[in-house]
């Protein structure tokens, strides 16, 4: 059984990394060099002005210094740099101090922190920092509220460019195979296209991971990812692959849903084009059946068809962004984006656990913390680093599960055959789509010519036709 300080360390394990979670959402949106320093100057102060969801789920304020001391190490060393060394919790500050703290700003509520901060010093000789006493504030809701007649207002907003700014959300689906189907999406702020698109029988990461890797690998990284505060899409996982890959992950605001029309309008359109023929008594038999009737009815109708407001094929306006806007991510580092890890400490034995398998390490780092760098779907291969630097591989010892249980598939519910009725429109485009992807393939360029002097420059050329 682990002991309490054992589990003590635990936790603050798992503080330090949500630490720097929190970290990387801040510095995130100074992250990029189209930005001026003007500009950089004006996110930072803006984000210094208002409270955010600190680590520990409370509100929290930082410093301008702060965040332009984090956007520094997150730009001298990664992601890493923001996760802070777990230390023993320094002490509580006393009660009697935050009760203190609590009257004086009762007392006169246009009182500052720092206000608060310059009377507990003069009184009593200490204080605890500004940044504890707004936490206090906050939690105990001592901040006046804003004027009625300060209510922001918003207005339309298009991204300038395509892969400036995607927008992801998932949509529930039909019973197909007898479970509910769920679409995980990204189209194109600029250009309406779908980037990535995935039906899957679970809405979690690993599921939303399946839409979004390829589509950074074929469409490229864009500069934002906007999407909900839905459990998939708030996981820890994601935040480090956009870390990784240097994307701003950007949450909507609860009951605030602004900037979410455009993918809310693409659904309705999914609904009224496509569900509406797989309802009607024409539900695919699998799941890649519906895949496949989906990327069919996206590229042959929706990608085609002019939007409403830009007055532009989606595609067609999405191709037009210049190549250095389109390019895709160097593979290493796509997979390391997608790569989970966890943190844990070395026994005295060099063995690490991780979901119930036990692994052996490198003598060395005996009684020290690691970093395990893994793949949710093979854990038998384990990469082990130490300090942000590669310190080897963990070798299996005991194996009791091969993959995370995030990856698991299940058949909770039994399927009703639907009658079939109607014309199944959406499989003749499966079928239209197939052969208009047969045809752009010349199956004679791929074989060399008789007289031809380099079978290898024509097998490149049949390569770059198909």
């Amino acid at each position: 059984m682990a002991t309490q300080d054992e589990m003590d360390r635990k936790t603050r394990l798992e503080m330090a990394r949500a630490t720097g979670l929190f970290r990387y959402s801040l510095v995130q949106e100074l992250i990029g060099p189209e930005l001026t320093p003007a500009q950089r100057g004006r996110i930072a102060r803006g984000l210094a002005e208002r409270a955010h969801e600190g680590p520990d789920g409370q509100p929290a304020r930082v410093s301008r210094q702060t965040i332009d001391r984090w956007r520094r190490a997150f730009e001298a060393g990664g992601f890493d740099a923001l996760v802070p060394s777990p230390r023993q919790c320094s002490p509580r500050t006393a009660a009697e101090v935050l009760e203190l703290a609590a009257a004086l700003k009762r007392e006169k509520p246009e009182r500052t922190a720092r206000q608060v901060q310059r009377i507990l010093r003069v009184t009593g000789g200490w204080s605890p920092s500004d940044r504890t006493l707004q936490r206090l504030f906050e939690r105990l809701e001592l901040n006046p509220a804003p004027p009625e007649d300060s209510q922001q207002v918003f207005g339309r907003f298009q991204a300038n460019r395509p892969n400036e700014l995607w927008t992801g959300d998932a949509l529930h689906g039909p019973v197909v195979e007898g479970k509910k189907a769920y679409l995980f999406c990204f189209i194109d702020d600029h250009s309406r296209a779908v980037m990535g698109a995935r039906w899957a029988h679970h809405e979690d990461v690993v599921r939303l991971a399946a839409a979004l890797r390829p589509a950074l690998a074929s469409r490229g990284v864009p500069q934002s990812v906007y999407v909900d505060n839905g459990s998939a899409f708030a996981d820890a996982w994601l935040l480090r692959a956009c870390a990784v890959l240097g994307i701003k992950l950007v949450h909507s605001r609860p009951g605030r849903p602004q900037g979410r029309g455009k993918i809310e309008r693409f659904f309705r359109t999914v609904r009224d084009q496509f569900l509406v023929e797989i309802t009607d008594g024409r539900e695919p038999a699998t799941l890649d059946e519906l895949n496949r009737l989906f990327a069919a009815w996206t590229e042959t109708v929706y990608h085609r068809t002019v939007h409403s407001e830009t007055g532009e094929e989606p595609l067609a306006r999405w191709v037009a962004a210049t190549p250095q806007e389109r390019a895709v991510p160097e593979t290493a580092r796509l997979h390391e984006a997608f790569l989970w890890s966890e943190r844990r400490r070395v026994t005295k034995t060099a063995t690490v656990s991780l979901h119930t398998n036990t692994y052996q390490v490198d003598p060395v780092l005996t009684g020290k913390y690691v970093e395990l760098i893994f793949d949710p779907f093979d854990l038998t291969r384990i990469q082990v680093r130490h300090g942000g630097r590669p310190a080897g591989t963990a070798e299996p010892f005991i194996i009791g599960r091969h993959r995370h249980t995030k990856t698991r598939t299940g058949d909770d519910a039994s399927r009703t055959e639907p009658e079939p009725t109607g014309i199944a429109y959406l499989h003749l485009l499966g079928d239209a789509h197939d052969k208009t992807l047969k045809s752009q393939i010349s199956y004679s360029a791929l074989i060399p010519a008789p007289d031809s002097g380099s079978g290898q420059d024509n097998d490149q050329k049949g390569q770059g036709r198909g």
